[in-house]
Parts: structure tokens; sequence; C-alpha cells
């Protein structure tokens, strides 16, 4: 994390202007990042990076692949309905999560689409942002 910190001081040393964050799944996360950003004198907004769950072998997937934790309690969720009622798990919990990121004070949000929006724009009717 630390390395990552000063990288991505490095960046906006070089002129980038703000820092878009690897996918979560759990705000604190978010959150604490902000906070170690910030102590390292980096003042640039932090748009969280939200990539909502389609399905139950994603539960898998992005661990492996983005070295992403998954909390518990969305992949028991997940893993305890059909198939077919995953990609509403993810837009629920993604709604839970915008909200509290949003009210938390984040700047604005980035969506991980990875060639599925539906469940984005879902998302959006749900929060009638769209």
């Amino acid at each position: 994390l630390e390395t990552d910190i000063r990288r991505a001081k490095e960046k906006i040393e070089a002129g980038a202007g703000y820092i878009v964050t690897q996918m979560f799944f759990d705000n604190a996360r978010y959150f604490s990042y902000v906070e170690k950003c910030r102590a390292a004198g980096i003042t640039v907004p932090i748009i969280p990076g939200i990539k909502i769950l389609t399905s139950r072998a994603q539960l898998a997937s992005i661990p492996r692949n983005f070295y992403v934790d998954i909390p518990s309690e969305l992949s028991d969720e997940a893993g305890s309905v059909p198939e077919a009622r995953v990609p509403e798990v993810g837009v629920e919990w993604a709604e839970r999560q915008v909200r509290g990121l949003l009210d938390g004070g984040a700047p604005s949000l980035h969506f991980y689409v990875m060639q599925n929006a539906r469940a984005v724009s879902r998302l959006l009717d749900r929060l009638r942002l769209a």
C-alpha cells in the first residue's frame, strides 16, 4: 500500500489531476486509502472504483485476477441465491456502497463495466442518477 501511495504521488507530481482506485467492495478500504493519501500530502480528488458483482464465478475470478477481497456478507448472499439472481444481489450491494461513498464525501464514481453495462444501468435507475 505504501508503494502504491508513493507511486500515486509521483504521478500527481508529474501532472495527474485525480486518482481512480482499484475496485473494492468494502467502503472502509476506500476511506482508509483516502486518509493515508491525505496524510502523504496527496490532495487531488480520489475517485472510488466500483464493480458490480454479476455472476457467481466472479466470487473466485475477481479476487484471483485483481487481488481484491470480497466481503463474506456479499459472498455468502451471492452464493445462496440462484445464479439468475446474483446480478440483483450485486446491484443491491453496489447501491448501498454508492450511497455510503457519496454520503461520505466521495467526489464522483468510476464503474468498472467489463462488457456488462446492464448492471450499471440498473443501479443508476435505482439511484435515480441516470
